[in-house]
């Protein structure tokens, strides 16, 4: 009995694993999450400054992001009562944290991207290749 319990165990931590991941992949796995940590990396910004500085972001995406982030427990929103108001935008801990990660996958693309710009055109022409042969014996009739 507790072989079967501890397989079922298993598979139920697996499956909430696979939860946590696919969530924080949603949450840093868009352009504009990365580029908004970024942005915050150095120092507390404005609205304004970081849609300076994250180049072609729109409002609406810039709104959206910095919500998700702050939801997520990634970026803290500090309103000061001034006329007119600002708002300061920063990476909490947590969000600091997310940078070692981040910085790794960095690191990652930057080394690994020749190697698949390489791939993607030996793919590129081998389906080319097939592409053709397929043609010709479709017109063989």
């Amino acid at each position: 009995m507790s072989g079967a319990h501890s397989s079922v165990r298993k598979v139920d931590a697996s499956r909430a694993d696979c939860q946590a991941i696919t969530e924080i992949l949603d949450r840093v796995g868009d352009k504009w999450t990365v580029m908004v940590v970024r942005a915050l990396e150095q120092r507390p910004l404005r609205y304004n400054e970081i849609q300076r500085v994250v180049d072609g972001i729109s409002q609406r995406m810039l709104t959206l992001t910095l919500k998700g982030l702050e939801r997520d427990g990634l970026v803290s929103r500090t309103m000061y009562p001034t006329i007119p108001p600002r708002v300061d935008y920063e990476l909490t801990e947590l969000g600091n944290r997310l940078m070692v990660p981040l910085q790794s996958l960095y690191d990652w693309a930057v080394k690994h991207r020749p190697a698949m710009l390489a791939a993607r055109k030996r793919f590129a022409e081998k389906e080319r290749l097939a592409g053709a042969q397929q043609k010709r014996f479709a017109t063989a009739k």
